[in-house]
């Protein structure tokens, strides 16, 4: 989907920031929720993000689509039940890490399109029929140049899982094999250069993880101050809660629309979200799912065990229960009377999570 870019969003922040304050962060109820000071919002929150976070989860997803393209390749060249259902499982695994890396879509990934590039959708099935019915060479380099919902993650879905995941090797024409390497081998690219973005200097730019750990020393242009880059990662935060909630889940659901719904043809929208829940979870604690803290964290600024930490951590997994509770495949239920009240209670946990971050969060980054 298409987002705001960086510079409408740091534009913003002031307001979101009156906004959050005005709604009344740190509330009469929650007495502990203010207890911390500015010292906490330091350069080593920032850097440790970035080490702990950011890069290990684009290093995660560089390797898993380095694995889907290995696993593409092995399909046209031996073209069976096994090497299907092993593309089929290469897919699903590599987006884990994209879904995790959706609380930090900054940087890279939006200013040079990376995102875009990787996870369009929703896909026009007769867009992508047009491309395989044309003559042209299906080289990784005309798929680069294709529109962006003519490449990426969901058109390579569409292409091995077919309706629904039922897809199999006789389906299959030599066209499609030569579509689906090609999609593999650009994310593959794509994948790599967005890891390497924030890892090494590329044409004269500096490393991304050095401009976010360096915020406030002179000359950083894209973060004037600790505080921006702390704002930075909160309102990642916050945008893809309002993401989840308002359009990967409302769209669909209030259209009742199929072809609206993310990962519609592999039935993989819940897994997806609850991916997104879980990359905002990694960003406040300051670490992978399954890891233990290494550093400095949004959470500790908030204050470990405080009011709001607790309030926080158990609004997370309530999001991740409710969307649990919701039947897969979410395109179906989306139409399905008797799953409307599981679809909007998930829908309002998560909702309660990005007021959460919204009103008290950000006014604490931000002071």
């Amino acid at each position: 989907m298409k987002r705001l870019p960086l510079s409408l969003r740091l534009a913003l922040a002031p307001a979101l920031v009156s906004s959050a304050l005005l709604l009344g962060a740190c509330g009469s109820d929650d007495d502990n929720c203010c207890d911390t000071s500015d010292d906490k919002v330091t350069s080593e929150l920032v850097a440790d993000f970035a080490d702990n976070v950011v890069v290990p989860t684009y290093a995660k997803l560089a390797t898993r689509l380095t694995e889907l393209d290995a696993a593409s390749v092995a399909l046209r060249n031996a073209p069976s039940a096994a090497n299907l259902a092993a593309a089929k499982a290469a897919w699903q695994a590599a987006r884990i890490p994209w879904e995790q890396s959706e609380g930090f879509l900054f940087g890279p990934v939006d200013s040079f399109g990376f995102d875009p590039a990787l996870d369009s959708w929703p896909v026009n099935r007769t867009d992508l029929d047009a491309v395989l019915a044309s003559n042209d060479t299906l080289t990784q380099e005309y798929v680069r140049n294709l529109q962006e919902t003519q490449k990426g993650f969901h058109t390579l879905e569409y292409l091995i899982f077919g309706d629904g995941g039922t897809k199999t090797v006789a389906d299959f024409t030599p066209r499609q094999y030569e579509y689906l390497t090609a999609i593999s081998a650009e994310l593959k690219s794509v994948g790599g250069s967005l890891h390497d973005a924030w890892t090494k200097t590329v044409d004269g730019r500096a490393p991304y993880r050095d401009t976010l750990a360096n915020a406030g020393k002179s000359g950083n242009t894209a973060y004037p101050s600790v505080h921006s880059a702390a704002q930075e990662m909160v309102n990642g935060a916050i945008n893809i809660l309002d993401e989840v909630a308002n359009g990967k889940i409302a769209d669909p659901y209030d259209a009742k629309d199929p072809d609206l719904v993310e990962s519609q043809f592999a039935y993989n929208s819940l897994s997806d979200f609850t991916n997104n829940i879980r990359s905002v979870e990694n960003v406040y604690l300051g670490h992978q799912q399954g890891e233990t803290a290494k550093g400095h964290s949004l959470q500790a600024v908030v204050g470990v065990d405080s009011a709001l930490d607790k309030k926080i951590r158990e609004q997370i997994a309530a999001a991740v229960t409710a969307l649990a509770a919701i039947p897969e495949p979410f395109r179906q239920s989306i139409r399905d009377p008797n799953s409307a009240d599981e679809i909007e209670a998930a829908q309002a946990a998560i909702i309660t999570l990005h007021n959460t971050f919204q009103a008290e969060v950000l006014p604490i980054v931000s002071n």
